[in-house]
């Protein structure tokens, strides 16, 4: 369970109340699942198309908002929080996530969106992760977690009629493979609870010391792998934007302990890929990409 021995500065209330609404709304991962689908848009040269950008946000909003209602309970022994903001708003944020999901299959049937079975998705991943409740089963979770989110490069590439290139597959598997590695991560913060539920995640199966040290490792062998994808002309030079993500990690990772707080993990570790976004925009607006 998260314990208070990191406080935040009383001056940083109000601040921190905002902080903790947003990520236990699902608003911040949801902006981040549209960071990627940004970054996407940026390094693969296809258009910022708002229809395309509101699917992602919409579906990821349901999507967690479905596992936080079904999972309350168990959150209740590692997040209390969250578990108790989940009680009390999580089925009206849920409500509003159908609303907003249900839109964007309207809009996208209505626009003849290409291969908009992709929308489809995300009620395939509530059922399985939630429904058939594939997370106990070691390292099925995060796994599923990073397929997920690898659909996302996949979706905008569809969309935007570039599901043939293969800059699109390549991002969508390294999208999916730090995405693991930032549930791994994420696990960490919840090792009490899990172990009590018999959810088998990696840090209680070995312990959140060697968690740490596997998902910096993973970590290394990704940034590596871009910086020798783009050596070797098989990726731009555009994509070495990826390293500010694996430099970002690998500053947070030591510091992903059991006693940190919910905001720690909610908005440093769901927040990489807004910065990465923003990182990715700012440097195409500037000419730099």
């Amino acid at each position: 369970m998260a314990s208070t021995r990191h406080p935040l500065p009383d001056w940083l209330g109000p601040a921190a109340a905002v902080a903790r609404w947003t990520v236990h709304s699902n608003l911040l991962v949801s902006l981040a699942a549209t960071g990627a689908a940004t970054t996407t848009s940026v390094l693969v040269d296809a258009p910022l198309d708002p229809l395309a950008l509101f699917v992602v946000f919409a579906a990821t909003l349901f999507v967690y908002g479905a596992d936080r209602v079904t999972d309350a309970d168990a959150d209740a022994a590692n997040l209390p929080a969250r578990a108790s903001f989940a009680r009390r708003h999580g089925r009206r944020l849920l409500a509003a996530g159908v609303v907003l999901y249900a839109a964007a299959v309207a809009l996208a049937a209505t626009r003849d969106v290409p291969h908009v079975e992709f929308v489809a998705l995300p009620v395939v991943a509530v059922a399985v992760y939630s429904g058939l409740r594939a997370k106990r089963v070691f390292l099925v979770k995060n796994l599923l977690v990073g397929a997920a989110w690898a659909a996302v490069p996949l979706g905008v590439g569809a969309y935007a009629h570039q599901l043939g290139d293969p800059h699109v597959w390549l991002l969508a598997g390294w999208t999916g493979a730090v995405i693991t590695v930032a549930a791994v991560v994420f696990d960490v913060k919840d090792v009490d609870g899990d172990a009590a539920a018999g959810i088998r995640t990696v840090p209680v199966v070995y312990d959140p010391a060697t968690a740490r040290r596997a998902a910096a490792a993973a970590n290394v062998v990704l940034a590596a792998a871009v910086a020798v994808l783009v050596a070797a002309s098989v990726l731009p030079a555009r994509f070495l934007v990826l390293l500010a993500l694996h430099a970002y990690v690998a500053a947070y990772v030591p510091f992903a302990t059991p006693d940190r707080s919910a905001l720690f993990y909610g908005l440093v570790v769901d927040g990489e890929h807004v910065a990465l976004a923003v990182l990715a925009v700012a440097l195409d607006a500037g000419g730099f990409l």
